[in-house]
C-alpha cells in the first residue's frame, strides 16, 4: 500500500481549516498552520505533496507574499499550490473576465471559499498528479 499523500493548510481561521482538514483526512495526511510563518517552518521541514493557502491573512495578503516567496525557492517551487480564499468578498474586487486573473498570483489553481467538498477532493488529486508529473519529466 502506498504511503498517503501529505497536505498543508495555511489558513488564520479555524473554523474554516476546521472543515477543510476534515474533507482532505479522508484521502490524504494532513497539518495545518494559521500563519505564513508557521507555514513556512512546516514547508521547509519538506515532505509536503499540496499546500491549500489562504490570501488574506495577518496584515492584508499575506498568502500572495507566500506563494511568491515559494516559487523563488529552488525546493519548493515544484510543489502543488492551490488557494483557497474568499479574496473578491473581502476586497469587493471583480477580476475581468474570470474569476481571478491567472497573473495575479503565482500558484497553481485557485477555488473561491465556500469551496465544494468533491471539487477540493478533485482539484487536489488533480494537482498532485500533475506537480508529480512535472518532477518526473525532469
Amino acid at each position: 500500500m502506498s504511503e498517503r499523500k501529505k497536505v498543508l493548510i495555511v489558513d488564520d481561521d479555524p473554523d474554516f481549516v476546521e472543515g477543510i482538514k476534515a474533507i482532505l483526512d479522508t484521502t490524504y495526511e494532513t497539518e495545518v498552520a494559521y500563519n505564513p510563518k508557521d507555514g513556512w517552518s512546516a514547508l521547509k521541514r519538506g515532505g509536503f505533496d499540496l499546500l491549500c493557502l489562504d490570501i488574506m491573512m495577518g496584515r492584508g495578503a499575506e498568502g500572495v507574499m507566500m506563494a511568491r516567496k515559494i516559487r523563488k525557492d529552488p525546493v519548493l517551487r515544484e510543489m502543488a499550490v492551490l488557494i483557497i480564499t474568499s479574496l473578491r468578498e473581502q476586497i469587493a474586487f471583480l477580476f475581468p473576465g474570470q474569476a481571478v486573473h491567472p497573473g495575479f498570483v503565482p500558484v497553481d489553481e485557485l477555488v473561491e471559499k465556500p469551496v465544494d467538498p468533491d471539487l477540493l477532493l478533485q482539484k487536489a488529486a488533480a494537482m498532485i498528479a500533475a506537480a508529480e508529473a512535472r518532477r518526473a519529466a525532469k
